[in-house]
């Protein structure tokens, strides 16, 4: 590898997102001095970002190797996988390349975002095989929780990598037809010399579950529920859960709603595709709620708390469907870390009007859609890889997975996170350098570092509150604060702060009378220091002056 970089005749892995984290992924394959992009995802705003809603892998790495980016294939359609297409796919300039149902929710994102024209989406279908440069790429159809989650076969001159993507074992999937054990192990017979698996539910000592079982859990509930409006809450992506609750729906002879535009895009794009193709057919909210409350099963958004989602505005009964108390909500889906605090507000809100809710925690209604330690070891007996490397987790799974795959056998594992250069071959597997992996934040309309000056104020601001000092041509001082826990002390406050500014500027000597700066300081030393005293915060002080 050139010291710029360039892969030379070997084959390397750099995460720049997705690896330390579970979200947000980007993975490059070099070899032969090109790049291949793997995924190109997000995640969702934080706390630890005030006012922002969509964080993204920095590109800078490979932005300033575009002539060597051959082109980015996509996984499947989750938004951890291709929520940044839209913004950055035109920028890197290359082609995209993914299975059909995936494409079709790329192809609205672009749409949506203005810049379709602009960008070549190439569709492969399941399990055919394509080239760009020296890697030689095939789908490998896994079950997943979305329609058309994929693993990639990638060969190249120094070896073949199986790149799980994200997927789990499913013996009764109800979309698709996942990779059998004859055909995984046909791969491994064939020879794999990297693994790089999915990490995220490495400490799950039981495997994730099928969604046949799923259905069975759900039909249950529905049933143990007659004469009452039902409404389940899943992610919108899950098309298999989708087909499930139109099962459901059927089976015991209620009306199916849908209240979410996800959901609408997702069912339309399914059923473009070849999927949902015996969903029953939906009624709109009015008839919904016209008919008799056991005769109806609402399917809605906002199983993570989302403010804006369908079933917040159900709880705050600002929403046209409407419950009542006895109706019940089934969540059938999982809490998403840094979600809880949403979640159970919504969930509070639905019990304080009686509302009856039941979680995975008390009925099999959900499974998830990554491994459990059951099947990652069973993929590892099937392929026989020489190298693991786990991706998609944060660093507690990830180094939880590398001592799984040694405790079984797997003859190396590579730790690597966020911004480290791995050679996979030749010669022993390893890390040979570390380049930068930042976060770029959407901030209104404009992407922005996620440590730039302005989110760091911003956080500032939140912690500790602002304070405006004014300075008129006369040299009188006028305070305002924002933010400060003063309440009655208030004004007392700002009639000190305003006393000690000015007692600092009478303490000016010389010069220092007629200089801007040396005023400015004096003045929020002052403030801020009354602030302090009052509040016992460290607000920020912004000092403006007057023009005389």
């Amino acid at each position: 590898m050139k010291k710029d970089f360039t892969p030379e005749a070997e084959l390397l892995f750099l995460a720049l997102g997705g690896s330390g984290e579970i979200g947000m992924n980007v993975n490059l394959y070099g070899c032969d001095g090109k790049w291949l992009m793997v995924d190109l995802g997000m995640s969702f705003g934080s706390n630890e970002y005030p006012g922002t809603e969509l964080v993204f892998a920095d590109l800078e790495f490979i932005e300033d190797r575009l002539d060597d980016l051959l082109g980015i294939v996509l996984t499947h359609g989750h938004e951890d996988h291709i929520g940044a297409v839209p913004y950055f796919a035109a920028e890197l300039g290359v082609p995209l390349y993914a299975t059909p149902f995936t494409a079709d929710l790329v192809r609205h994102k672009l749409a949506e975002a203005g810049n379709g024209d602009q960008i070549e989406l190439n569709v492969i279908d399941t399990q055919d095989s394509f080239a760009l440069g020296p890697f030689d790429i095939t789908y490998v159809p896994l079950a997943h929780s979305i329609a058309e989650g994929n693993a990639l076969l990638i060969d190249t001159p120094y070896g073949r990598i199986f790149h799980t993507g994200d997927w789990k074992l499913d013996e009764e999937p109800m979309i698709g037809e996942p990779a059998t054990e004859i055909e995984l192990t046909e791969l491994g017979d064939a020879g794999v010399l990297a693994l790089v698996c999915d990490s995220t539910n490495v400490f799950n000592p039981e495997a994730s579950g099928s969604e046949g079982a799923v259905y069975r859990g759900l039909l249950d509930e529905v049933r143990k529920h007659a004469g009452r409006r039902v409404l389940v809450t899943t992610f919108a992506s899950n098309v298999a859960r989708l087909q499930t609750l139109g099962d459901v729906a059927k089976v015991t002879g209620r009306q199916l709603c849908v209240a979410g535009r996800s959901l609408d895009r997702i069912i339309e794009v399914g059923q473009a595709n070849g999927y949902l193709h015996d969903f029953p057919p939906t009624v709109d909210f009015d008839r919904a709620m016209d008919l008799p409350r056991g005769d109806v099963l609402i399917i809605a958004t906002g199983g993570q708390g989302e403010a804006r989602a369908a079933l917040a505005r159900i709880a705050d009964d600002t929403h046209p469907i409407g419950l009542e108390a006895g109706d019940v909500v089934l969540f059938s889906s999982r809490q998403i870390p840094g979600n809880e605090i949403a979640i159970g507000r919504v969930q509070n809100k639905l019990a304080e009007r009686g509302i009856v809710m039941v979680t995975d925690r008390q009925s099999e209604i959900h499974v998830s859609g990554h491994p459990g330690r059951p099947e990652l070891e069973a993929l590892y007996g099937w392929l026989r890889p020489q190298i693991l490397v786990p991706v998609h987790g944060e660093i507690r799974h990830m180094q939880e997975q590398a001592r799984l795959g040694q405790a079984r056998g797997i003859p190396s594992t590579v730790f690597q996170k966020n911004g480290d250069i791995v050679r996979l071959a030749p010669g022993k597997p390893g890390k040979l350098a570390e380049v930068r992996a930042g976060r770029l934040i959407l901030d209104g309309d404009i992407i922005i570092p996620a440590d730039g000056e302005a989110i760091t104020m911003r956080r500032r601001m939140a912690r500790d509150g602002v304070v405006i000092a004014v300075i008129d041509h006369k040299g009188a001082v006028q305070v305002t604060a924002m933010g400060l826990p003063l309440d009655e002390d208030y004004a007392a406050f700002v009639a000190e702060a305003e006393s000690d500014a000015g007692t600092a500027l009478a303490r000016l000597k010389g010069g220092a009378r007629k200089d801007r700066e040396a005023i400015i300081e004096a003045t929020r030393l002052a403030v801020r220091r009354a602030a302090q005293r009052w509040s016992g915060k460290k607000p920020q002080v912004k000092v403006l002056l007057t023009e005389g």
